[in-house]
Order: structure tokens, then C-alpha cells, then sequence
């Protein structure tokens, strides 16, 4: 989402970094450079007023630019500001400790992807915290809203209201409260309608639910990609419906960012969760310094061990480290850790993650690899045979023109994937002991898939040189 805000930043502070010393004039250009990016990502004109005299401000005292390295300063201060106009320190959560049911009451526009997040946090109430939810849907207006919901259930596990026909959405409401009551669920998500706009009979409808229920969380639920119209809702919800926080969807979209920037200034509320996918696990608490982070170019790495360790089971972690540490790494590991690669959001997604690797996640881009890569070489490792798998050197070029025909691609893949394969195999006999990731690290490091991926090789990524392409890639 933030790509090219984070472009543009990353242009103005490389130039103050580049500089021995700096000066007030200095510092005020760079600003206004900043202004401009801010403005064009979307942030409302208020929100980058107070960041941009914030900001200057700390910069030109006498401690940063006399100090030995001016540019990290202000890029430090920049840091603390983004932090700041994101809502300062993360949030802890929702309110889970009232008495149960706890209702979180689910509000925004149609379209919005409420009912999904609904469901989202569902499952990431049951998996994070253990709770017992039930969700229902109060919208009667949308088609098939409410089998919508029923469905997203049981592909999460949680349980929804049954659906009475010709029933309105206050009567739903008291239903839904005894239901939750009945089943001793300690989570009650209810799913209210929403409306092409704001108007009066959404409102009134929101506020006789909201007085039904007594919820305990109001969460707002946004669109990113609605850019500035995203906050304008927010503020005409904060000014009817007693917000208790925001849900930003689509945070892994194209859109500009400015939505996001701006809505702590405009609502006052913390932005508790960001929509990171389609998928129903696509949802993560939102901390305003991990997000500053990656606007920065400074990476994820919290996150990142995060995902690694709610998507690589600890057994086969194990397991793998222990094989690598013997220096043995056949076609079945390296299947296995593509694979949860992608379980883990994709190349691109790792890559933004990774302290330094802003470049190279341009350079993916701009080479065409994606993560179709990761499924070709998926389809190559598939079509040998289990004993191939375990011994490469078994391939020879007859073999390689099977496996080529077999997942539909060329031969120069299935060398290329050999051959990405055998720097890895070189550099994991040089692991004695795996860190926090369990081995993921050496799929970006020198020999790894650095070794492999155009853009990850060279100076200041390894130093490994690049191959000319992945398997599948469009070079």
C-alpha cells in the first residue's frame, strides 16, 4: 500500500544521508519534499501540517544538525512522528475482559469488506485468544448478506445465527444477545448493515442496535483503497456511533496510504486492525511503529517471525534444522520451505519485511518475478519421482525433459531451479544452528534464494551474484 510514498521518502532521506553536514535550509527542502509526498498520498491537509511542523521543528535544533550523522537524526525523528500520527504506541487488543458475552459491534459502509472482517475475527478471536464467538448478521438490505456470513462461518469454524426470514435488524440483535447467552459464548461479533453512503435511517439503525446490545467494542470498518473518502466516512461515523476503534481493510492493496495516515487525527480512535488479504487469516493487529517501519524502508521483522511461527509447525522446524545442520537439503525440503513461503504471504510480501530489502522488492517487481515462481517450481519439484526428489544428481537431460513436460515448462526452469537449489544446499552445510525463522533466513541470504532471485544477489544483499531468472519468470 505505501510503495510509493515509501519511494519517495526513501529519495529525500538517501540524499540527507548522503551529506557530512546539514543545514537549516537543508532540513526545510527536505521537508517540503516530504509535504508533497504526504499531500499525494492522500493524508488529509491538517494531518501533514501538524507532521511537517513537528517534524522541522526537532530537526533544526542544534543537536541534530551539529551532531555526526545529521541525516540518521531526522530520519529518526521522521520515524517517531510517522509512529505518532499512526497512534502512537499499539493498541492492546479489544476489551475482552468484560463480562461475557463481550458484543463487538461490527459498523461501515457497504462494501467495506465488514462482513469478511467479521468472519476474520472470528477465526483470530478463536485461534489468538481461545474465546468461543458466535457472529450474526444484522444486514436484511444486502442479497444474501446473511448466508454471506453462514458460510464464511463454516469455512472459519465459528458458529452463526440461524437465519429467521422477514426478521429486522433489532430483533436480530436481542436474538443473536440470547443465543450468545444460551451457548456460554464468550464473544458475540454482530454484523450490522451498511449503506452506498452515510444517511439518517443508516444511523438510526446503527444507534438502536448499538442500544440493544450494550457493545462493548465499536469497530469501524474502512476501505483503504477509498483513499480520502475513507476518512470523511470516519468522521461522520465518529460523530453519530460511539467508535471504539477501526479495521482497515485492504492494506495490501495500491492504494495511496493516506487513509490509514490519517485516521487517528480525524476519528481520535486507535486503529486496531488492518485486512493484509483475501484469505480468512488475513488479519493482524495493527502497531503504528512495525507500519512506520515498512513506510521507512526499515522492515518487518517482528511480523515476519510472527507469521513464521503461525504458519511453520515447530516439529518439522525442527526437523529441517536438524537436516541442515548435517548439511543435508534435498528437493523435499526446498519444497517444503516454498511452500511455506506462500503460506506466509508470498515473495513480495518476505521481501518488504526484511530490514534493506526495499530495492530488492523493487527489483522483483521490475523482473517479473512474482508469486507464480514459487508455484512453478512447486509443479517442477512435483513432477519427479520420490527418488529424484531425494537425489538431483539422478537428472539427468532425459529425466530433465520429463519433469520439464511434466509441470509444463522449459528445461532451462528445471535447471535453473537445480541450480538455485545446489547454492542453497552449499550454503546450508555451513549452518550449525538455526535462528528464530528456522532456516526461512537462508532463503534470503547469500547462496540462498538471494543466490537465486534477480535483485536479492550482490553487494549489501549477500553478495552473492544473481541468476538471470526463476523458473517461470518473465526473464
Amino acid at each position: 500500500m505505501f510503495d510509493n510514498l515509501s519511494d519517495r521518502l526513501g529519495n529525500v532521506f538517501d540524499r540527507l544521508r548522503g551529506r557530512g553536514a546539514l543545514s537549516e535550509q537543508d532540513v526545510r527542502e527536505a521537508m517540503r519534499e516530504v509535504r508533497v509526498a504526504l499531500l499525494e498520498a492522500d493524508v488529509a491537509l491538517p494531518v501533514v501540517r501538524r507532521f511537517i511542523d513537528a517534524v522541522t521543528e526537532k530537526a533544526i535544533g542544534a543537536e541534530v544538525l551539529k551532531s555526526v550523522t545529521p541525516g540518521q537524526q531526522v530520519v529518526k525523528i521522521v520515524n517517531d512522528e510517522l509512529v505518532e500520527m499512526l497512534g502512537g504506541e499499539a493498541v492492546e487488543g479489544l476489551n475482552l475482559d468484560a463480562k461475557p458475552p463481550v458484543v463487538i459491534m461490527m459498523v461501515g459502509l457497504q462494501g467495506s469488506g465488514k462482513t469478511t472482517t467479521t468472519a476474520k475475527l472470528g477465526k483470530f478471536l478463536k485461534e489468538r485468544h481461545g474465546k468461543k464467538a458466535l457472529m450474526a448478521s444484522l444486514d436484511v438490505n444486502r442479497p444474501a448478506a446473511q448466508e454471506q456470513l453462514a458460510v464464511l462461518g463454516e469455512q472459519v469454524s465459528v458458529a452463526t445465527l440461524p437465519i429467521v426470514q422477514g426478521q429486522q435488524p433489532v430483533d436480530i440483535a436481542r436474538r443473536a444477545m440470547e443465543a450468545a447467552r444460551l451457548q456460554s459464548a464468550d464473544v458475540l461479533l454482530l454484523d450490522t448493515a451498511g449503506r452506498l453512503h452515510v444517511d439518517e435511517a443508516l444511523m438510526a439503525e446503527m444507534k438502536a442496535v448499538a442500544g440493544i446490545s450494550s457493545p462493548n467494542e465499536v469497530l469501524l470498518v474502512v476501505d483503504s483503497l477509498t483513499g480520502q473518502d475513507a476518512v470523511n466516512v470516519a468522521k461522520s461515523f465518529t460523530e453519530e456511533v460511539p467508535l471504539t476503534g477501526v479495521v482497515l481493510t485492504r492494506m495490501d492493496g495500491d492504494a495511496r496510504g493516506g487513509a490509514a495516515l490519517s485516521m487517528r487525527h480525524v476519528t481520535g480512535k486507535p486503529i486496531k486492525f488492518a485486512g493484509t488479504g483475501e484469505k480468512l487469516d488475513a488479519l493482524e493487529a495493527f502497531d503504528p511503529k512495525r507500519v512506520a517501519g515498512r513506510i521507512l524502508g526499515m522492515g518487518d521483522v517482528v511480523s515476519l517471525v510472527e507469521k513464521a511461527a503461525a504458519t511453520i509447525k515447530e516439529e518439522d522446524a525442527e526437523a529441517l534444522a536438524k537436516r541442515m545442520a548435517k548439511g543435508q537439503f534435498d528437493l523435499n525440503d526446498l519444497r517444503t520451505q516454498l511452500r511455506q513461503m506462500q503460506s506466509m504471504g508470498g515473495l513480495g510480501m518476505l521481501a518488504g519485511m526484511l530490514p534493506g530489502m526495499k530495492k530488492a522488492k523493487a527489483a522483483l517487481s521490475q523482473s517479473g518475478v512474482d508469486d507464480k515462481v514459487l508455484v512453478h517450481m512447486d509443479a517442477i519439484i512435483g513432477s519427479m519421482t520420490p527418488k529424484e526428489r531425494a537425489n538431483p544428481a539422478l537428472l539427468n537431460a532425459k529425466r530433465k525433459k520429463r519433469v520439464a513436460a511434466g509441470s509444463g515448462l522449459q528445461v532451462q526452469d528445471v535447471n535453473k531451479l537445480l541450480k538455485m537449489h545446489q547454492e542453497m544446499s552449499r550454503a546450508m552445510k555451513q549452518i550449525k544452528k538455526m535462528g528464530g525463522l528456522k532456516g526461512l533466513g537462508a532463503l534470503f541470504g547469500g547462496g540462498g534464494m538471494g543466490a537465486a532471485m534477480p535483485g536479492l544477489g550482490g553487494p549489501g544483499a549477500g553478495g552473492m551474484p544473481g541468476l538471470p531468472g526463476l523458473p517461470g519468470s518473465k526473464k
